[in-house]
């Protein structure tokens, strides 16, 4: 009898492993969605996925402006396209002295013109009968106020070092102009003195200063540069009110003057690599010397 039950318990333990088996190995069906989903925007809602620039949108003006595909190129979306004209040209500024310089050796062909320059001076004779000779001075005015107004604080655009080199490299390219154009062409003077009339030498170092003055200080004060002018006209008109010039003699003079000067500033970087100076570099040495029977000291600056 023990023995049967004994079995029985076997059997019964045997089965209950067994089932337990076939529920491991049973896989589970999950149940059906519910009708509360939770809504995916970005997977359903396509507009979502489109990229919103940050930037302006700038595709209008690709009608009205070529935009360089270069590799190298640069564009910066976040300031305005500024088209490039007349006046913002890089060869704008010899605009006007080279139409100065232009008028005067087209007077030398020109019997109008000409007219032009000996009616000017039939009216200064019957007005003005004695010379004014400040001429000889003013025309370096402007000269002396460019070193002048830095001693008394107005910053210049640039140091004293460049700007000797911007009024020597002008002074010489003016003088150079002046003296081949007034043997090459030449011309009588309203009084009879020579035939070195053309162009007026006066009035073109008048407006070199005038014009390095107007670019070095306009930051500064445009007034300056204005005063500047205003000096080296005066020259000009002296030179014809005392007989020495033509009209068409001082136009083409200031036309040299101002073009001397923007010459000037296009070379100073020429001067800078051919002298190997930096800007950055200013260096101060002080070297003692001492001997049998004398001593000393020796200092040398870079600037």
């Amino acid at each position: 009898m023990k023995h049967s039950l004994a079995i029985i318990l076997l059997l019964i333990v045997s089965c209950c492993s067994i089932y337990a088996q076939q529920e491991d190995t049973t896989k589970v069906k999950m149940p059906a969605k519910t009708a509360i989903q939770i809504k995916d925007s970005l997977r359903e809602d396509k507009n979502s996925l489109k990229l919103i620039p940050l930037c302006q949108d700038y595709s209008h003006l690709n009608n009205n402006l070529h935009i360089p595909t270069d590799e190298k190129t640069v564009l910066s979306l976040d300031q305005p396209i500024k088209k490039t004209n007349i006046f913002s040209a890089s060869y704008s500024k010899f605009i006007i002295p080279t139409a100065l310089i232009s008028y005067g050796i087209i007077t030398r062909k020109s019997k109008s013109l000409q007219q032009l320059d000996h009616s000017t001076h039939n009216e200064v004779s019957e007005h003005l009968k004695v010379p004014i000779h400040i001429d000889d001075y003013s025309q370096f005015a402007p000269a002396v106020a460019i070193y002048g107004l830095d001693l008394m604080g107005i910053k210049a655009k640039h140091n004293f070092r460049d700007r000797t080199i911007i009024m020597a490299t002008s002074y010489l390219v003016m003088g150079a102009t002046v003296q081949t154009m007034k043997n090459t062409i030449p011309v009588l003077r309203p009084d009879g003195s020579n035939d070195k009339s053309f162009p007026s030498g006066h009035t073109a170092t008048a407006f070199v200063g005038a014009h390095i003055l107007f670019k070095e200080y306009k930051d500064a004060s445009p007034w300056i540069g204005i005063a500047g002018y205003a000096v080296a006209t005066g020259t000009g008109v002296l030179r014809v009110l005392n007989k020495k010039h033509w009209v068409s003699d001082v136009v083409t003079g200031a036309g040299i003057g101002i073009l001397s000067a923007e010459v000037s500033y296009l070379a100073l970087p020429v001067f800078h690599n051919l002298f190997g100076i930096n800007n950055k570099t200013k260096n101060l040495a002080i070297a003692p010397s001492i001997g049998v029977d004398n001593y000393g000291i020796g200092l040398a600056y870079t600037f």
